[in-house]
């Protein structure tokens, strides 16, 4: 049962300030999508909305959070019993499913919601007040997605302590937020004047109004403070002194010096901290009433802000910890020292490592930041911080860098990590030469010099799988198992993930697995939750090519709930992994849930808007082109295999494993949109001596056998699916297995061998029914679908059966319209190359030509701009003339264009 006060919007108080220009900023306009209302407690932020809520003619459901609903299952609930609540019809059911839903309900759920506002139409507004009582990352998540994909005209408006976790930088650049912060909530001299005189009903002069004004520039928590001050007054409020004294003076002189000594005392002693809790503040004061303090300075509201709802972190207002520090750095300057060098090693000691790393920064502590690096870089990086820490060793002095082989090494995992592959050789070489003179020196630290050769080693074995030297690669990879107990540095998962790699890329599937599993498992001990991430995606990729869906699935959700228990930093981005998201991409589209399939491919794509390593780029368009070709968007399709196709081929030398093989599926959709020469002519461009992993191999094999049967020879297509029947059914490749029996049964029915292409698809669909394949069957050609609804396996009873034969019928009665489109889509024929090409209004520069080569080429804007001698803001720039020209609005959007107006080779 829900709490149905928690849906009562607060009624106006009517001695309350009217802010009609922040209501006016909170009114619907264009994109938006979300208003942000961000300040600590006290500023009005509830008194504002719900005034600005009272006077909207729209629909509005209005939901007050408290701790208790930091829950996924509670939290959607509540804001579908809100929209209930507000007469939004159909979402009394939603709340129901949600009742008894499993997890992955909850974005079905979620979906169910946005299609409910879309088909009611209305300007509804959705408001959640005090939205800071929510921690639970899920949560986030599953309001991004909500957000994300909001019906036109729908908004939400926050009312928070502090900025959620959300990708808010993203939704700002799409102009999809409007952003109230405490400068914005800031009081303007005449609501100064009704706060004073109306709320807290002093009557003070016109002067002392525009004096403290600006004194307190606005914040109302500084005014209740000079309204207090001047008790006893007379004129309701004392003589402020009106010369050009900065804030931090009257902060000082009206709070710091009218307290009692030993408060006063605490606040110039933990003035050091840039977050406070009762134990750092008791361990650098060396006492122990640290919490009753706090509890105490937050009673009196006494510039302390709360930064959750347990009273265990706050912060101090950054004027008023500016105007502390300056105290006692000015009065007692031995002691702020001592006080925040005891800060920043608690902070280390405590796991708070960036925390006090950027301390160390701030007062420019080469030495000691080296000394830290050493120590903890290590584990930032295979935590997922390696740009922060390739920013760190950037700002060391380079003698300190130059001669030290941990530094030096830590640089070369952060490139690696940040999948600048292409830079570590010469590092590599140079760290070796570094260590021989360690050695032959006998530098002090040389035993542990000698112990970085197993991470060069291990660095090397990855160098070479961008060479596809896999001998190369597998010996240097066991090498370091060997060694791997003596080494001062956990590296046992990053070494079996390579194994595992290389397990992969040769189609040893099951030992794959078992290298992939070690390598979660260590990945786990040591506390890598990339390491971590990345092996259990791979893991569950495979799993999913073997046709254990289920297994795959387990796999990527117990994977995610390790990692999000072991990585929670709001601050900073949520780890992806591309193979897992990919993973699930492919299971949800498999199961005919595209929506759900597209919810794990949008973070990918923001990867490849950015600019992401080259193997992964081609994984994920490969992913993106087999969603859109199962969704039957054959042009978006096309574009992405083709993307995939071209970055495979040109920048092999920099992908560490091979990827999958997008020209065998870019020749499916030609066959799809009608054009099967040109999908032979695809497949032609390949031989199998390009293709390491016998995966691949197949997949081209089986979609050439599919071109055979489209160019009605049978037979040909028969024969290449002799050959890979028996390895796929060894090697336990079950998903190609099934399509190989489904050519196979296509093409044996093409010969008039009606009796034994009855048996050949029977077999696939028995095999299909294990696994839990769907859409697979639905891909396949009209004439295969209709074999396959006149089998009697397929006719039994059974939901998997029901399932697939409602799809199928489905496609059944699409094809009269898809080839009426097909008539008219876009698609990119032999012919249109003989068309003149178009030509731009407005030509691109040689600047943005030489850009638009990079971006084809797949470098993010930083390695523009290093290649180009030129800032990161020029070229952004020039991307957003090229955009302008070209008339698109993202990366892959502009090769298409440009290879549509003949400016890139296709």
């Amino acid at each position: 049962m829900l709490l149905t006060t928690k849906f009562l919007r607060p009624t106006s108080d009517s001695r309350a300030v009217k802010r009609e220009r922040l209501s006016a900023l909170l009114e619907p306009d264009g994109p938006r999508r979300l208003n942000l209302v961000i300040a600590p407690a006290g500023f009005g932020k509830t008194t504002l909305v719900a005034q600005w809520c009272s006077r909207s003619s729209s629909p509005a459901a209005w939901l007050s959070l408290d701790e208790h609903d930091d829950e996924p299952r509670r939290f959607w609930q509540y804001v579908t019993g809100a929209f209930e609540h507000a007469g939004l019809t159909g979402a009394g059911e939603l709340r129901k499913q949600l009742a008894h839903g499993t997890d992955e309900a909850f974005t079905e759920a979620i979906t169910g919601l946005i299609n409910t506002l879309a088909r009611d139409g209305s300007p509804w507004t959705l408001v959640l007040d005090d939205f800071h009582f929510i921690h639970e990352p899920a949560i986030h998540r599953q309001f991004a997605y909500f957000v994300d994909y909001l019906p036109p005209g729908v908004a939400v408006t926050l009312a928070s302590r502090t900025e959620p976790p959300l990708p808010l930088a993203r939704w700002r650049v799409r102009r999809w937020t409007q952003d109230l912060h405490p400068g914005l909530l800031a009081f303007s001299e005449e609501e100064c004047r009704q706060f004073f005189q109306g709320t807290m009903g002093l009557d003070i002069s016109e002067e002392d109004v525009r004096a403290i004004c600006r004194k307190t520039e606005g914040w109302v928590a500084a005014m209740q403070l000079s309204a207090l001050s001047g008790k006893g007054n007379p004129a309701g409020t004392k003589q402020i002194d009106l010369d050009e004294r900065h804030i931090s003076d009257y902060v000082l002189s009206e709070v710091l010096d009218q307290q009692p000594a030993e408060l006063a005392d605490f606040l110039l002693e933990t003035a050091c901290c840039p977050r406070l809790c009762a134990s750092l503040c008791d361990s650098i004061r060396s006492s122990g009433d640290s919490q009753e303090i706090l509890e105490k300075l937050l009673s009196q509201n006494l510039f302390l802000i709360p930064l959750d709802t347990r009273n265990e972190w706050f912060r101090y207002h950054d004027l008023f910890r500016d105007a502390l520090l300056l105290r006692i750095r000015h009065s007692q300057p031995e002691k702020a020292a001592q006080l925040w060098q005891r800060t920043v090693d608690w902070l280390l000691a405590h796991g708070h490592v960036q925390e006090g790393i950027a301390q160390i920064v701030r007062h420019a502590d080469w030495h000691w930041l080296a000394r830290v690096l050493a120590e903890h870089g290590n584990n930032l990086i295979h935590g997922g911080y390696h740009l922060p820490v390739l920013n760190w060793l950037d700002a060391l002095p380079q003698d300190l860098v130059t001669d030290n082989p941990q530094l030096q090494m830590l640089r070369i995992w952060g490139l690696f990590f940040a999948n600048r592959v292409d830079t570590l050789a010469p590092l590599l070489s140079s760290l070796e030469d570094l260590l021989d003179r360690h050695v032959a020196d006998s530098h002090p630290d040389a035993e542990g010099a000698l112990g970085l050769q197993s991470e060069i080693s291990l660095m090397r074995s990855y160098l070479a799988r961008t060479r596809s030297d896999d001998k190369s690669a597998t010996d240097l990879t066991r090498q370091v198992l060997k060694e791997i107990d003596h080494t001062r540095i956990p590296l046992k998962s990053v070494t079996y993930y390579g194994l595992g790699l290389d397990y992969y890329g040769k189609g040893e599937l099951t030992e794959a697995e078992d290298a992939l599993q070690s390598a979660v498992r260590y990945g786990q001990v040591e506390q890598k939750p990339s390491t971590v991430l990345s092996s259990g995606g791979l893991l569950a990729w495979i799993q999913y090519n073997r046709s254990d869906i289920d297994l795959a699935l387990d796999t990527c959700t117990d994977i995610r709930q390790w990692v999000d228990r072991h990585y929670a930093d709001p601050s900073q981005p949520r780890l992806i992994s591309c193979w897992q998201n990919s993973t699930l991409c492919e299971i949800h589209r498999e199961r005919d849930h595209p929506q759900l399939a597209a919810t794990h491919l949008q973070p990918l794509l923001e990867h490849v808007e950015r600019g992401t390593e080259a193997g992964q780029h081609v994984v994920i368009q490969y992913v993106r082109g087999h969603l859109a070709f199962s969704e039957g968007k054959l042009q978006e399709a096309i574009e992405a295999l083709e993307d995939a196709a071209q970055t495979a081929r040109k920048r092999r030398e920099q992908i560490l494993f091979e990827p999958p093989a997008s020209t065998a599926l870019l020749a499916r959709c030609y066959l799809a949109a009608g054009f099967p020469d040109k999908a032979r002519g695809c497949l032609d461009s390949r031989v199998d001596a390009e293709f390491t992993n016998p995966l691949n191999r197949e997949q081209n094999r089986i979609s050439e056998a599919r071109v055979m049967v489209a160019l009605d020879q049978p037979e040909r297509a028969q024969e290449i699916l002799s050959a890979l029947l028996q390895p796929a059914e060894r090697n336990a490749h079950n998903r190609h297995l099934v399509e190989i029996l489904l050519v196979y049964g296509e093409a044996l029915a093409l010969q008039g061998r009606t009796e034994e292409s009855r048996q050949m698809l029977t077999r696939a669909i028995s095999r299909a029914a294990d696994a839990g394949f769907m859409r697979l069957l639905a891909e396949e050609s009209p004439h295969l679908r209709s074999l396959l609804l006149s089998l009697p396996a397929l006719n039994a009873p059974g939901s998997w059966n029901s399932g697939v034969r409602t799809m199928l019928l489905k496609q059944e009665e699409m094809a009269g319209t898809a080839a009426a489109t097909r008539a008219t889509e876009t698609v990119r024929s032999p012919e249109r190359s003989a068309k003149t090409p178009e030509t731009l209004p407005e030509p691109l520069s040689q600047r943005e030509l030489e850009v638009l080569a990079l971006i084809h080429q797949g470098h993010a804007n930083k390695e523009i701009a290093s290649r180009m001698s030129v800032a990161p803001a020029t070229v952004k720039a020039h991307i957003r003339n090229l955009y302008g020209k070209l008339g698109v609005g993202r990366r892959t959007e502009a090769l298409a264009r440009a290879r549509q107006l003949g400016l890139l080779d296709n």
